[in-house]
């Protein structure tokens, strides 16, 4: 059926939007959802980044330009050894399962985006702005997002510069629009049982029949926030739940079975480690520090003492693993072969990867101390494979997965 001749044509005239879900109520109660989803995913992102130890040295910091917004960052500690892993696990997971509650929030305010005049009120024409940048945010924020956690980096420049930066910009944004919105927001969840419109620029002046409740399009968002959850959050176990993680990132190769056989993103193949790099006569691990230099063979290492430890692997994509069993030289052991028997101190570590992000890595005192801390040879109970880094990795308790350095070939311990 064609509209009546005096039917409004243009997005900016209020007629244009019919819908009758749309409304302060069912805004409010989107937007209560997002002010607490949001701000635990804001935070548990600076806690990601300050997991980097950014002002350690210059190869962990992907922002050397923060300036003030570095204010927070901290030394990064060791325990408990899950840290990361839950930190990132709710992080990815929770923004993932919030993208249905942004859509419906983004589409229940769509005809402000488009209402004239631009600004009636110097506070009209804050909340405008801010409305757009937050949009623009969230929508960079979560694309970026989602891209990085499916290894897909069509985007311009770093992912991590770039999420970090749009972060601050929508966190302010948000801010700066829930202080203007809150007081309307909880005025409206007061008649949660009886929705009760107030005259507002949301409603249509000419809504179309409905044809579900705004209860039920609510229920409908969870749904969907629900369905995403379930295949997400399985890429934090192993075993038969992580093959329920449709959607998440299953890295870039396939593990196998047995022993090594736990997840990895990174390959020998795609570092460009062949065998001819990691044999053994040709293979040899540079120690230096306060009273020199020692080159030791993968067989000499076997021959100091091995200790072991149950640590996992987690990535900032959000996928992790769960306590692997590793058995290798302790890093403050290694320490102390070049001068630093009492006091290990932060080092500065080279992969054989000639190539790409993080194949140098630097590690805070704290972190070298850690009993737990290796340079791992065996992984549950077997040599590491050449994708797990063979020869020799790095594995520390609560660090990142990047900064569990694989193939490496040169420990540098001192001041960075």
């Amino acid at each position: 059926m064609r509209d009546a001749p005096d039917a409004p044509r243009l997005p900016s005239s209020p007629g244009f939007w019919r819908s009758p879900l749309r409304g302060p109520w069912f805004t409010s109660v989107l937007g209560i959802v997002l002010l607490a989803g949001i701000t635990v995913l804001f935070v548990t992102g600076l806690v990601s980044y300050a997991a980097y130890n950014p002002d350690l040295a210059p190869v962990n910091d992907k922002t050397p330009d923060k300036g003030i917004l570095g204010f927070y960052l901290f030394a990064w500690p060791t325990d408990p050894h899950w840290l990361y892993r839950l930190n990132q696990g709710v992080h990815v997971t929770l923004g993932i399962t919030l993208i249905p509650v942004l859509l419906a929030k983004l589409w229940s305010v769509v005809p402000r985006l488009f209402a004239l005049p631009p600004a009636r009120s110097l506070a009209h024409a804050l909340e405008r702005i801010s409305l757009l940048l937050l949009v623009g945010g969230a929508l960079f924020e979560f694309v970026t997002g989602v891209l990085n956690i499916q290894l897909d980096y069509v985007f311009p420049g770093s992912f991590y510069r770039l999420h970090f930066y749009g972060a601050w910009v929508f966190f302010a944004a948000f801010v700066a629009h829930a202080l203007l919105k809150l007081p309307t927001a909880l005025r409206n969840l007061r008649h949660l049982r009886e929705p009760v419109e107030e005259k507002s620029d949301l409603v249509s002046p000419r809504p179309a029949e409905p044809t579900v409740s705004r209860r039920g399009a609510l229920w409908f968002v969870g749904g969907g926030s629900l369905l995403l959850f379930a295949t997400t959050a399985g890429q934090n176990f192993d075993g038969p739940l992580r093959r329920t993680a449709l959607l998440a990132p299953h890295g870039g190769g396939d593990p196998g079975s047995g022993p090594n056989g736990f997840q990895i993103n990174k390959t020998a193949a795609y570092a460009g480690i062949d065998a001819a790099r990691t044999g053994e006569d040709t293979w040899r691990l540079v120690v230096t520090g306060r009273t020199g230099t020692v080159r030791l063979s993968r067989a000499r290492l076997a021959e100091l003492p091995l200790h072991s430890a149950a640590l996992p692997i987690a990535c900032v994509e959000g996928w992790s693993t769960s306590d692997q069993w590793w058995r290798g030289v302790r890093l403050r052991d290694l320490a102390a072969l070049v001068g630093y028997e009492d006091d290990p101190p932060d080092v500065f570590v080279e992969s054989l990867q000639q190539r790409g992000a993080f194949r140098q890595a630097a590690l805070r005192a704290n972190q070298v101390a850690d009993p737990r801390s290796l340079l791992a040879l065996h992984v549950n109970g077997e040599p590491l494979s050449p994708d797990h880094g063979y020869p020799a990795r790095i594995i520390v308790p609560a660090a990142p997965g990047v900064l569990n350095t694989k193939w490496v070939a040169r420990l540098t311990f001192g001041d960075l």
